[in-house]
């Protein structure tokens, strides 16, 4: 199977994962598959539950880079993984997984992906969507809210001493590694057009 990786990176908030969605929902299951960066947070059973929340998730070294390469590489030459399910609820993987059918088109998402020398270097597409910042923590403010149950101080505490340094350290120098920069994520109609034809392209090699 003549496999490419089309990587997707950007802020919190920025799009990454609509783009990424809309991308594989233009598609069959047999033909693009997903990995989540964010289902890679590394397992911490050995730690309290508040020593996990006081931990870092916005730091490259939060996140279990070398089990994502693996199963990268597996899907390349034909093999299913099972993708981990990271519970938020706890700030650690649960006992689930999700598995990944190898496919044509993976697509690779996450905040992250191009500040890992090694995680670039699998991918064949790079695109980063870059959104405002006051869209972004807005928008991320209304998730960390209905989806997973964070009081509205906690997430402000969070975005002031983790979250927007470690965007502006990481996230936002590795946009350099792009090959092409999206404004708005999946709200982008001309560029998500433009993706959907190039792996429709690779789907009729």
């Amino acid at each position: 199977m003549n496999t490419i990786i089309i990587g997707i990176a950007g802020g919190t908030g920025s799009g990454k994962t609509t783009l990424a969605d809309k991308l594989a929902n233009s598609f069959g299951r047999e033909e693009v598959s997903i990995l989540r960066h964010d289902a890679y947070y590394r397992r911490h059973d050995e730690m309290t539950y508040e020593e996990r929340c006081r931990l870092n998730y916005d730091h490259p070294d939060a996140f279990d880079n070398e089990l994502l390469v693996e199963h990268i590489l597996a899907l390349k030459e034909g093999i299913a993984v099972e993708m981990p399910v990271y519970d938020y609820s706890v700030h650690n993987r649960s006992d689930e997984t999700i598995l990944v059918n190898p496919a044509p088109v993976i697509i690779l998402e996450g905040i992250m992906i191009f500040a890992e020398p090694e995680l670039c270097e699998l991918m064949d597409i790079k695109v980063f969507v870059d959104t405002d910042a006051d869209v972004r923590i807005l928008r991320r403010i209304i998730r960390d809210v209905n989806e997973r149950g964070r009081s509205l101080d906690t997430i402000i505490r969070q975005y002031l001493t983790t979250v927007k340094p470690m965007h502006e350290q990481f996230v936002e120098p590795s946009k350099r590694h792009a090959d092409l920069i999206i404004p708005e994520g999946g709200r982008n109609e001309v560029a998500l057009d433009m993706l959907i034809q190039r792996i429709r392209g690779h789907l009729m090699r």
